[in-house]
């Protein structure tokens, strides 16, 4: 089965749900209601996210006129090549100019000059004068000659001065969608409206599913100059198709400050894990530990395979072993690399999965918390985001003896459909609604908060990914940028 990414769907909202958070009655009942192994009875939480915003955005772009600068990036489409600025046959059109004839009459003062002498005599001045004439158009046209050849060289030599700046500074695309870099990708043009503001971002990589694997370097190399622009950290999904090394080779070549999370992508193909793993190997021992923080085994293979019934049923014993056994055999081998820094290794899981028996399996737990799969209306999504995240999962990671780190491995909010009867998660229209105007809402509400009150999270994503069509309703259209790599109609928020 290819790589996929799935959702968090968030129980115990429903009736009766005793989540503590005061949104019990706006449950999904798709979805039913685990049982944690503990449940604190304490009162709810006052939320330590204001509900006020902390940042100056607004719904308004700016930019909504598209932008022809460099700054752009050219879409996946091919783009015709520069044809030479200057061609072959120069010429100065004055040389060609008719000169006016002159008219020499004989004047002598010897008598015994004839017609025919006057005319032997105006003869031959004639020729002597063509003779002056010729040489100073010849003349003429070598220094003519000569100016354009040096005014066509320096021409030339500019225009490809200014090609070859191009070339290092911007990127173009070919005609089967691969992106060109310049000559040196660590020189890149910014793009104002992006700001580094995103503690992290969800990343997968265009063409990284099996059993295409289409990634090319360029393009991930291009992400990267993006992504650099809003973050410093990144998370992946999987090892598949060369991944983990072409984002660190983009990485090393961009010389960017940015940190990777590897992961191993986990589900019943024992051969995929191995080749992932190995994979994972490779890489570390090419780029070394410097830019990796961790790695991830495993992305919601529990909620997958055990659902989120109940995190004391056999099915949620059996899934919970299965990860547990894989973790140790990569946490293993990646120490018997000898490698200069210990990596933890962890998971990533739906964010109501999390227990204490999980907890003491890994080194870190990345929670998905989706307020769009809770129903949230959006002015509530951004509260909710954070207090769940609280309660399920670093109250109860803190429950475990090693008190592993949590992160919030994904959120955001959707901002289309591929199926209009799923383009509201439940809260009614306009709040409810899979659009631009909840994401820039759900931005102005939560990043600047959440990074305020030191939330680690990674920004769930960076691009729509129409490959998730096969999905259907919303999951395709995630991204602040479109599979173009095109801004959303969207403002970054600014931080104070």
């Amino acid at each position: 089965m290819a790589q996929q990414q799935r959702y968090t769907p968030v129980p115990s909202m429903g009736p009766g749900g005793n989540s503590f958070i005061g949104y019990d009655d706006l449950g999904d009942s798709r979805y039913p209601t685990p049982q944690r192994l503990s449940m604190p009875i304490s009162p709810p939480r006052t939320s330590s996210l204001n509900s006020g915003r902390l940042s100056n955005s607004n719904y308004a772009d700016p930019y909504a006129t598209p932008d022809t600068s460099d700054t752009t990036m050219p879409p996946m489409t091919q783009v015709s090549q520069p044809s030479a600025t200057f061609q072959k046959g120069y010429a100065n059109p004055s040389a060609h100019l008719p000169i006016p004839s002159e008219n020499y009459y004989p004047v002598s003062n010897e008598p015994t000059t004839s017609f025919e002498d006057v005319a032997a005599q105006q003869k031959a001045r004639s020729r002597k004068r063509w003779f002056i004439i010729g040489g100073i158009i010849l003349a003429v046209a070598a220094v003519v000659g000569i100016v354009v050849g040096v005014v066509v060289s320096q021409v030339n030599k500019n225009d490809d001065d200014n090609n070859s700046n191009r070339s290092s500074n911007s990127t173009s695309s070919s005609g089967n969608g691969t992106l060109t870099i310049g000559s040196d990708p660590s020189t890149f043009e910014k793009d104002s409206r992006l700001h580094q503001v995103f503690w992290g971002f969800a990343y997968t990589p265009n063409d990284v599913q099996l059993p295409d694997c289409g990634a090319t370097q360029n393009n991930i190399t291009r992400d990267i100059q993006l992504l650099s622009q809003l973050t410093t950290r990144l998370r992946l999904y999987g090892a598949n198709c060369n991944q983990t090394a072409l984002v660190m080779q983009a990485i090393q070549d961009t010389k960017v400050n940015m940190t990777i999370w590897p992961a191993i992508y986990i589900d019943s193909n024992e051969e995929a894990y191995k080749n992932q793993l190995e994979a994972i190997v490779d890489a570390l021992q090419t780029y070394g530990v410097d830019m990796v923080e961790g790695i991830t085994v495993g992305n919601e293979y529990i909620l997958n395979t055990a659902g989120s019934d109940s995190t004391t049923s056999s099915a949620y014993k059996s899934a919970l072993a299965t990860i547990a056994d894989k973790i140790t055999e990569v946490n293993s081998t990646i120490q018997a690399l000898g490698l200069s820094k210990n990596l933890p290794i962890g998971t990533s899981d739906a964010g109501s999965v999390m227990s204490k028996s999980l907890g003491e399996s890994v080194d870190f737990f990345m929670a998905n918390v989706h307020p769009w799969f809770g129903s949230l209306a959006i002015d509530d999504a951004a509260t909710w985001t954070y207090e769940f995240f609280q309660e399920f999962d670093v109250e109860v990671a803190a429950e475990a003896s090693n008190n592993p780190t949590t992160y919030i491995a994904e959120t955001g909010w959707p901002t289309n459909s591929s199926d209009s009867t799923e383009s509201n998660d439940g809260a009614g229209s306009p709040q409810g609604d899979a659009s631009v105007a909840n994401l820039q809402t759900f931005l102005d509400t939560f990043i600047c908060q959440a990074n305020a009150n030191g939330t680690q999270y990674f920004y769930f994503e960076a691009f729509d990914e129409p490959w998730k069509e096969i999905y259907g309703g919303v999951e395709p259209w995630w991204g602040l940028f479109d599979f173009d790599r095109e801004l959303k109609n969207i403002t970054i928020p600014t931080c104070n």
